[in-house]
């Protein structure tokens, strides 16, 4: 999907059409309706604070700013940009109506995250008849009709090149791609175009002189596996050739499920109680939503805290029977925080669930009766844990 969620935010205002928009930041950052009926936005000139750029319009990366970007340092490029926050429950329902929109044409997808797919068009009756052109062009047209958003797609041999092609011509790219075009289309480009090869290995590749994709495939294949080792060196020298053999996996069981927030400042669990507290049950409540809409529950939950110094620690409790709901995480995941220093400030607050069971094999066992971890043996006060879940941690 191009630009997902700045995409959803343009239907919800389409009156920010053509301009740089970024999303993140805070939730205080909500338009305001003015008496004349138009709308006030909050621009990055006005932020301060610690937030990062979830996503951008194409408008915005025109000025450098791009995901992952702190927001203070976008502000310095485009500091007339509008800020809007991000609201995942909307990305979400969009999501799940463009992911069935395709199922409509090309029911053999693979779920890759809430705005991208793989989708098998092998079996498909006509898509081989004109390389996918007319399929990739109806599925385009699907989703355009089920959501209003435009998406790019890549039609090519394997997973691999079609992930670099979905990115070639965007926005609203349609991108097809053979075996032949590699040495055009793909040889030129970066090698970290490829998904796979990360920052690290990039810049290690980069200091043997090799920059482009097509300088890894012109690589002698003995000297990447004596360098990257035999496993990682051989997928080098296949994904620089376009080789890959990866099947669609229509069903893949997740490890985990997890949801976290980066504080806009430092927060103290004294001075702060009430704030982190409401963080607290927010992002439990944000994880027993995702369980539930996922069909899992949990028998180990945990949470994952970043101190002020940019130190990071974790901490797990296993339950003796699997939960789901709210309050039962809650507790569970307090019972962690009293095995934490929170002397610091935090920076980040986030809560995990792993050891997933699929929910409609428990039925009535998934209960907050269940729920309850067995009690901390440290006597750390809780500061920003409401009473009434002290006395049931």
């Amino acid at each position: 999907m191009d630009a997902f969620y700045a995409s959803v935010e343009l239907l919800r205002y389409p009156d920010l059409r053509g301009q740089a928009v970024v999303i993140g930041g805070g939730r205080d950052r909500q338009p305001v309706v003015q008496p004349d009926g138009t709308r006030r936005y909050a621009t990055l000139r006005d932020y301060t604070g610690r937030g990062v750029i979830t996503t951008c319009t194409y408008e915005a990366r025109a000025f450098g700013v791009h995901s992952g970007m702190g927001v203070m340092k976008a502000a310095r490029l485009a500091p007339e940009a509008v800020l809007l926050p991000v609201d995942f429950d909307e990305y979400r329902r969009y999501s799940q109506r463009f992911k069935e929109a395709v199922r409509q044409v090309a029911p053999v997808i693979e779920d890759r995250g809430i705005d991208e797919i793989y989708i098998d068009l092998t079996d498909l009756p006509g898509a081989q008849d004109d390389a996918g052109r007319a399929a990739a062009r109806a599925l385009k047209d699907a989703v355009l009709d089920a959501t209003g958003l435009r998406c790019s797609i890549g039609v090519t041999p394997n997973k691999l090149l079609s992930k670099i092609a979905s990115e070639l011509d965007k926005p609203d790219g349609l991108t097809l791609l053979d075996a032949a075009d590699i040495p055009t289309r793909i040889w030129p480009l970066a090698a970290a175009k490829v998904n796979g090869i990360g920052p690290k290995a990039a810049a290690k590749l980069a200091g043997f002189g090799l920059h482009t994709i097509g300088d890894v495939a012109a690589a002698d294949p003995g000297f990447l596996l004596a360098e990257f080792g035999r496993s990682y060196g051989a997928w080098l020298h296949a994904a620089a050739h376009g080789r890959d053999d990866r099947p669609i996996v229509t069903h893949r069981e997740p490890k985990s499920i997890s949801c976290e927030t980066t504080f806009e400042r430092d927060l103290h669990a004294v001075r702060d109680r009430t704030a982190l507290s409401e963080c607290f049950s927010r992002l439990c409540e944000r994880l027993a939503a995702d369980l539930k809409r996922k069909g899992y529950a949990t028998q180990t939950v945990g949470i994952k805290l970043r101190y002020d110094d940019f130190r990071i620690v974790t901490r797990d409790v296993t339950l003796p029977a699997a939960i789901g709901d709210m309050a039962a995480l809650r507790r569970a995941a307090g019972s962690c925080l009293k095995r934490v220093d929170l002397t610091r400030r935090l920076r980040l607050l986030g809560v995990r669930a792993g050891t997933l069971v699929r929910a409609d094999e428990l039925g009535a066992s998934i209960s907050a009766a269940a729920a309850r971890p067995p009690p901390s043996t440290h006597q750390v006060d809780l500061p920003f844990i409401d009473e009434s879940d002290e006395a049931t941690a």
